[in-house]
């Protein structure tokens, strides 16, 4: 990994205020630090970002899925760009690393490029992506959807609770739906995308080990499911004159984790959000609206999984006098590291800390990328595993040291030939 990854020592000091200044970006209506794409919040943060990306040398510009890009040129102007990513909103609630770190340890290296006077062959591009992390419209990875032509016209018709649709909600931050066609990346257009994230789990705290490199990411099924009843009043309708939509949800949902369990080596589901209406005490509920979802390293399983689910629901609803409707939202297949990406990142890992490889069972922007390029991943410790919420926390050495790691397999990865590397 060479002595030119010694002069790449990222400043601890540095980023942890980049951090804390970030996190005051913050809805204070809400629980943890929450920054959701789409507000007023998260469009500061970013005027925020585009000035310590403007800092660090970069030259900065908004895609047409409102992507934040911070460009700095390389020696080849032939060769395609490398790219280091990842996103800077948050869930409801969450907490002040996931994805952020991601995107400040490639603002870093930014500076770092600069003050040793290091010049990359590759031109490098920072992305911070819009709305990774489940969205109000109902499907994540929007900007790195966007990017790599995979955010299709029944998606960005898609509307949140308050009647907003996602292709306006792209172009008030910036972006321009109607070009998201002409300027999608296609195959070759990126060499390769690098990301750096906190594990959200507890593999590597547990083994004792500082650095982890991906093996491959788990693929992502998200479903809508509707319940139709029949609201009526709670104290004069008979328990069996009744269509609860809310009881046929109980039903349904624990019906949805037995069949998850029956995979439970292979994969998990979650059913994380519920609408109920008229949600009042004295009212049989009338109607009932959830989100779903399986993830699965194996799409085979994941199939299976909703498969057995959805033909039991539709006898459920049958059963009980319920209107259904069952809608996919969006399935990102599971993403396995190339060899020759994964050894490359395993060994700068290893040239900086204790580092071993392992497996995501997050969804990440990565997972859109790999359509169009080879991708390699780098992850640090979560303490006791814990992510999204506020409680969230990785230590600044962590933080450092998975910043040289990705530095250090920038700057071995700049070296290779990467043309022809990814599989199409």
């Amino acid at each position: 990994m060479g002595s030119k990854m010694d002069r790449l020592v990222p400043s601890v000091s540095r980023m942890m205020s980049d951090i804390e200044h970030l996190s005051m970006f913050v809805d204070p209506s809400k629980p943890g630090w929450t920054r959701r794409p789409f507000t007023k919040q998260y469009a500061d943060g970013r005027c925020w970002l585009t000035e310590k990306m403007e800092e660090a040398g970069l030259s900065v510009s908004l895609d047409a899925a409102s992507n934040l890009i911070g460009s700095l040129s390389g020696s080849d102007l032939d060769l395609a760009p490398i790219m280091i990513g990842s996103h800077t909103d948050t869930v409801t609630g969450g907490g002040r690393f996931d994805g952020i770190i991601g995107v400040l340890a490639g603002i870093e290296i930014a500076r770092l490029l600069q003050q040793s006077g290091t010049q990359l062959r590759h031109p490098l591009q920072i992305v911070d992506f819009t709305a990774e992390e489940p969205s109000e419209f109902g499907i994540s990875t929007i900007g790195s959807r966007g990017m790599v032509g995979n955010l299709p016209e029944a998606m960005l018709e898609l509307s949140d609770d308050t009647g907003l649709k996602l292709s306006d909600a792209i172009n008030q931050q910036g972006g321009n739906v109607e070009r998201l066609t002409s300027e999608a990346r296609q195959v070759g257009d990126v060499a390769l995308y690098l990301e750096l994230h906190i594990e959200q789990g507890p593999v590597l705290e547990q083994s004792g080990h500082q650095l982890g490199a991906v093996l491959g990411i788990v693929g992502i099924h998200r479903y809508r499911v509707t319940l139709k009843g029949a609201p009526n009043h709670a104290g004069t309708t008979p328990m069996t004159l009744r269509n609860d939509a809310l009881a046929g949800f109980c039903e349904i949902g624990l019906a949805f984790e037995r069949h998850c369990n029956d995979h439970a080596s292979v994969a998990v589901g979650t059913i994380g959000k519920v609408t109920n209406e008229p949600n009042a005490s004295n009212v049989v509920p009338g109607l009932v609206r959830f989100e779903l979802e399986i993830r699965s390293l194996d799409r085979k399983v994941a199939d299976a999984v909703y498969a057995a689910f959805a033909a039991e629901t539709i006898q459920i609803a049958a059963r009980r006098g319920l209107r259904l409707s069952l809608e996919l939202l969006s399935k990102s297949d599971s993403v396995i590291v190339k060899k020759s990406v994964l050894g490359g990142v395993l060994a700068a890992c290893a040239s900086v800390a204790p580092a071993i490889h392992l497996a995501s069972g997050a969804g990440h922007d990565a997972n859109q990328l790999a359509r169009i390029a080879p991708i390699g991943m780098i992850f640090v410790p979560s303490k006791d595993g814990r992510s999204h919420c506020p409680e969230e926390w990785t230590d600044e050495d962590d933080i450092a040291a998975g910043t040289q790691a990705l530095a250090a397999a920038l700057l071995y990865f700049d070296k290779e030939d990467l043309s022809g590397w990814h599989d199409g």
